[in-house]
């Protein structure tokens, strides 16, 4: 249990559900240190888990957390971007609220922490940076006209960085996970024939789980996808064959 063994990790969006299961599970694999942003107060049993309040659209408060972590650890090794809010509603009818709201956390909010943490990486030429795309940003989805904007667009700018942020030789790599239906209490509460709908769409016949994704993200994290870089991988189930 030592994949992440002297590692200093960010994990934005990591009061509850994935985030928090990450932000445990990179702990178990030995990280040195993992750092827990969000917007909310929250409490690990951890010794080697630290909680920080975070707001990604706030650019100095990034500026501030980044800064005091180089400082107690001298690098930030990983990166996981998964803070993310969605405000769903028909196209014809979104509101400006709506669409500003969803860009400015899940778009411009992951382009906010990255180009804050990037430098330290590039000073050391060592880093892994994974964010949390969605299958909406593979197929789009219906209602969700500014949530697949997002997640279609942190999967264009993770190639962007793949390709700036390992030039001359640094070992940098940027890489996004794209859940498909994942077993929440929110999809526990659907009717069985919505849930009978998404099974018939998945070749494997059954939801993920959140092991299923921290599975894919702590393997893209880790030293193990050394050679991986750029690509998005998609936890479906099959969905997106």
């Amino acid at each position: 249990m030592d994949r992440l063994k002297g590692k200093i990790a960010l994990v934005t969006g990591s009061a509850r559900g994935i985030g928090r299961a990450i932000v445990e599970r990179f702990a178990a694999e030995g990280a040195e240190m993992v750092i827990s942003c969000d917007m909310v107060e929250t409490e690990y049993s951890e010794s080697n888990v630290k909680h920080t309040i975070l707001n990604v659209t706030d650019r100095e408060n990034i500026k501030e957390v980044v800064k005091k972590i180089v400082e107690e650890f001298g690098r930030i090794d990983i990166l996981i971007n998964n803070a993310g809010i969605t405000k769903d509603g028909p196209f014809v009818r979104m509101t400006e609220d709506q669409w500003d709201s969803v860009i400015n956390v899940n778009l411009k909010g992951v382009f906010n922490v990255t180009q804050a943490v990037a430098p330290v990486m590039t000073k050391k030429k060592y880093g892994s940076i994974v964010t949390l795309s969605s299958i909406a940003g593979l197929m789009g989805n219906i209602g969700q006209t500014n949530y697949s904007a997002t997640k279609g667009g942190v999967i264009s700018m993770s190639k962007t960085w793949a390709k700036e942020l390992a030039r001359k030789g640094a070992q940098i790599r940027a890489n996004c996970v794209a859940p498909g239906f994942i077993e929440t209490s929110m999809t526990h509460a659907l009717p069985e024939k919505v849930v009978e709908g998404m099974l018939e769409r998945i070749p494997l016949k059954r939801m993920g789980t959140v092991t299923d994704v921290v599975n894919t993200v702590l393997f893209l994290a880790s030293d193990e996808s050394s050679f991986i870089t750029g690509e998005t991988i998609a936890v479906t189930g099959g969905m997106v064959i």
